[in-house]
């Protein structure tokens, strides 16, 4: 990759993934976009445009303008506020996604769709979750993902296209705040255990999930898309994970920083439904083999440096 457009900068991963490829490629070779104004590095560190995803013809001459090599397409709505807004859901996750992917087309870029373990569902085996197996999800957020898998397939087969993607799981990070999704209470937490000492838990007791420290998932964005295509089995839609844990884990993983901590729960039965219907840990063979995955963080790794993040910036706020 040489220079490249990313969309919905934003966001959890946008936040972060843009400065971090602005330090591997240059600031002036990363375009951000996002639908509206974001103060700070991604706006300031280097070039920033508004776009609406959905704007066919301004996101085909944005990266014509720019000569992008490669489109980085981030925007879209989370699961659980997605299920609370389906058609803005499906407008954005799929329509602008869909113009995206004609966009990049139309100009000859290399195109990266995230996908997530919101692809699966609850006939999907739970344990090992293989990189190609049924996938019937029962949310809008899932089902979106399921069809965009499909299209970067078909459209790398029809067209020669080079689509690559991942099937993130939750995502942590003291960066930026969580933005709507079910395995946000692994960020939440936290923070709470910084600034209160608890946390009531809006998840169960062992409802497993797939997680990932954030460093880890801007690694593998990265080191996917440079990867040799020849290589390359299965393309998009990747299994990554770094591990798997329920709440109790992870506060358990907390205690031993801060023998103090305690959490309670309060389950929301809609964020609990959206998590009982996603696999409890993956297999991620194919990207192993294929790309070299190879996550660096565990989950008292992570706990560690989360909690020294977030004690930095609470001092310093003080």
């Amino acid at each position: 990759m040489k220079r490249l457009l990313v969309t919905g900068s934003g966001g959890q991963i946008g936040s972060e993934l843009v400065p971090y490829l602005r330090g591997i490629y240059g600031a002036e070779k990363v375009l951000a976009t996002d639908l509206r104004e974001i103060p700070g590095p991604v706006s300031e560190g280097g070039p920033f445009a508004l776009l609406d995803v959905r704007d066919g013809r301004a996101f085909s001459e944005l990266i014509g303008s720019f000569r992008a090599d490669a489109v980085i397409h981030l925007a879209g709505v989370l699961s659980a506020k997605g299920e609370k807004q389906v058609s803005l859901a499906w407008d954005i996750n799929v329509n602008g996604s869909v113009t995206a992917l004609e966009a990049a087309r139309e100009q000859g870029s290399a195109f990266f769709l995230p996908s997530s373990i919101a692809a699966f569902g609850p006939s999907t085996p739970r344990v090992g979750t293989p990189q190609e197996t049924i996938q019937r999800p029962t949310t809008i957020y899932g089902v979106a993902k399921v069809t965009l898998e499909l299209l970067c397939d078909y459209y790398h087969r029809k067209f020669g296209m080079d689509t690559r993607g991942l099937r993130f799981p939750g995502l942590v990070s003291h960066e930026a705040p969580p933005g709507g999704g079910t395995t946000d209470y692994a960020v939440h937490i936290y923070h709470e255990a910084v600034e209160r000492g608890s946390y009531s838990c809006f998840l169960a007791a062992g409802t497993f999930l797939d997680m990932m420290y954030m460093p880890d998932a801007l690694e593998a964005v990265v080191r996917l898309m440079e990867a040799d295509p020849s290589r390359l089995v299965h393309r998009n839609a990747f299994n990554i994970s770094a591990m798997s844990f329920d709440p109790e884990g992870i506060a358990a993983s907390i205690r031993k920083e801060m023998p103090s901590f305690t959490m309670d729960y309060d389950v929301d039965p809609l964020r609990q439904s959206i998590a009982e219907s996603w696999p409890d840990s993956l297999d991620c063979t194919a990207a192993r083999e294929e790309w070299g995955f190879a996550p660096r963080y565990d989950l008292d790794a992570m706990t560690k440096e989360m909690l020294a993040r977030i004690s930095a910036k609470r001092s310093r706020a003080v």
